[in-house]
């Protein structure tokens, strides 16, 4: 051994990104190899300055001011970087912060319906011509079809239920419910028919009121607002969940 002490340093550094166009901070792991000239390229795509444009400032950790970057030859391993530190990047170009993101200062496009309807190179046009969507009336006579005929499936269903009757609702994705019809009929919140149903466990997501209007009352978080086809009738006791026994 002859006492001499290795200093290992770590090729990357993973340093903070500030700019004067921008309010955001950008966290990024630059090569400790590579020139400042190098360094400022890369910036480039994270803060949109020209390489050419910028003036680099860096600050510790805490945000104190060390120094400036200024030697492009040099590279940016020599200067004092360390992990966590911030990079600041004034554009010197003239372009102020927000300039990049402020939509509101983007000029806008504006066409009127119909002479939108005119243009031959428009997405609307292309829907025209391949019959997609709304333009291919084939489909949207079977879409309204079915739509019509689950519509008729939902009354025939609505109809053979009754206020009063115990049910058991089943909602694909969710547990099965047993709990109490208590309204049978159209809504304000959606078309349609629907079932309120009071769960008899707190399942649901109301008390029998949606919007400020009352369509029946039971204990929140005990009623529920669904289709008639997910309702079944029948004999569907309530069970006993032991809460008179220690």
């Amino acid at each position: 051994m002859d006492g001499s002490v290795t200093v290992i340093t770590n090729p990357t550094v993973s340093v903070r990104v500030t700019s004067t166009v921008s309010s955001f901070e950008v966290n990024r792991r630059f090569n400790r190899g590579i020139t400042i000239a190098e360094f400022k390229s890369k910036l480039e795509l994270i803060v949109g300055t020209p390489a050419a444009c910028m003036d680099l400032d860096l600050f510790s950790t805490s945000d104190k001011f060390l120094q400036k970057l200024d030697n492009n030859e040099a590279l940016l391993g020599s200067y004092h970087v360390d992990d966590d530190c911030r990079i600041h990047v004034t554009d010197l170009s003239g372009a102020k912060s927000g300039e990049f993101t402020d939509l509101s200062k983007v000029e806008k496009f504006e066409i009127s319906d119909d002479a939108y309807e005119k243009r031959a190179d428009s997405i609307r046009s292309f829907k025209k011509n391949m019959k997609l969507g709304r333009f291919n009336e084939e489909n949207r006579a079977k879409q309204e079809e079915a739509l019509a005929k689950k519509e008729e499936e939902e009354k025939a269903a609505a109809e053979a239920i009754a206020v009063g009757n115990r049910c058991k609702v089943e909602v694909p994705g969710q547990p099965t419910k047993i709990g109490t019809v208590m309204f049978v009929g159209t809504v304000d919140f959606k078309p349609g028919h629907w079932i309120g149903v009071k769960y008899d466990e707190p399942l649901g997501k109301h008390d029998g009121s949606v919007n400020g209007k009352s369509y029946f009352k039971c204990e929140p978080k005990y009623g529920a607002f669904v289709k008639p086809l997910s309702v079944t009738v029948g004999d569907f006791p309530e069970e006993d969940y032991g809460l008179d026994e220690m």
